[in-house]
């Protein structure tokens, strides 16, 4: 890792806990379990290398770098970055990188993907491949784990880089994910709330529609392990006070740590919103797959990039268990 990025982690690790709590408890968690052996997809700039090396130093993962071997090699050594340890699976490109990385798992040498320099359109095309994928019964989706300062608890947000627009039918098994994946994260009492522009059923806006029909899904048991209320506009989804105004009477109003949105476009908007506006922090991961893929972004400080290697050491060693149990 380079002097500038061990200054930063440094920082953020030692000096300013109190502004990133939720996430320095998911590290310390994430450090009591066994290192994840990770496919690391075409690390071929900086920002990829130096998570994959702090993520290492740190026990996070047990990185296989698969990409351009040649091409790593000189990116490490650029930036004077210790990769010696680490194994290298050659291909050409990125599209390769994306497939081979996806066969690493299927041989059961890793039980983790992570994006490194390629677009998430690739990373994600080798992944939900129905020949060659790593596709299960459930629906692929993304979360985001967001630190927003201020905020009592880590908040999760989905789905905001996978599923453009969802149907009904795929936003059970998107919530479903969210669920589990704040039962691994420690949260005891998830609270979802079904977004959407107003908080009363409207036939003309699809979304407040949907979102009564989660709910009841939630009450037959369909949808398992929180409790669901929508639709919700966010203030009063999070806010008690702008629940309390419009007179919103639920164990969810004012109250999520979940938050469902109705698309692709306004998750995307309302994480990006809470990080430049906000200053909050994203962590992302991608659930549902038969491994968790670690999905990061080069505009990502280095403790949200660690942060979301830390989710994905939770998400498997959550798997490893079940797969025991079964």
């Amino acid at each position: 890792m380079c002097a500038r990025g061990q200054r930063m982690l440094k920082s953020v690790l030692q000096n300013d806990r109190h502004t990133h709590v939720r996430f320095h408890r998911l590290l310390d968690a994430a450090q009591g379990r066994a290192a994840v052996r990770t496919a690391v997809v075409h690390p071929c700039d900086e920002v990829s290398l130096e998570s994959v090396i702090e993520a290492a130093r740190l026990k996070l993962i047990v990185p296989i770098l698969v990409g351009p071997a040649q091409r790593i090699r000189d990116v490490a050594t650029q930036h004077t970055f210790n990769i010696s340890a680490f194994e290298i699976v050659d291909t050409r490109h990125s599209h390769e990188s994306a497939a081979k990385a996806v066969e690493v798992v299927q041989s059961g040498k890793a039980d983790a993907l992570m994006k490194g320099s390629l677009h998430t359109d690739e990373l994600m095309g080798a992944v939900v491949s129905r020949t060659s994928g790593l596709r299960t019964a459930r629906r692929i989706s993304h979360c985001f784990i967001m630190d927003v300062p201020g905020h009592a608890s880590a908040m999760i947000i989905t789905d905001a880089a996978v599923n453009i627009a969802p149907t009904l039918e795929e936003k059970i098994d998107i919530v479903q994910n969210a669920i589990d994946l704040a039962h691994v994260m420690g949260v005891s009492d998830v609270r979802v709330a079904i977004l959407s522009a107003t908080e009363t059923i409207n036939s003309k806006v699809v979304s407040t529609i949907e979102a009564a029909a989660l709910c009841k899904m939630a009450d037959r048991g369909q949808i398992t392990g929180g409790v669901l209320d929508g639709p919700l506009a966010l203030d009063n989804a999070i806010s008690p006070e702008a629940a309390g105004v419009k007179n919103i009477v639920s164990p969810v109003a004012g109250k999520a740590n979940v938050l469902v949105v109705p698309d692709l476009e306004s998750g995307n908007m309302l994480a990006k919103s809470m990080s430049f506006l906000a200053g909050a922090d994203a962590a992302g991961i991608v659930l549902g797959a038969r491994v968790p893929i670690i999905l990061t972004s080069r505009a990502d400080a280095l403790l949200t990039r660690i942060a979301s290697c830390a989710v994905a050491v939770l998400v498997a060693a959550s798997k490893h268990a079940a797969d025991a149990i079964n």
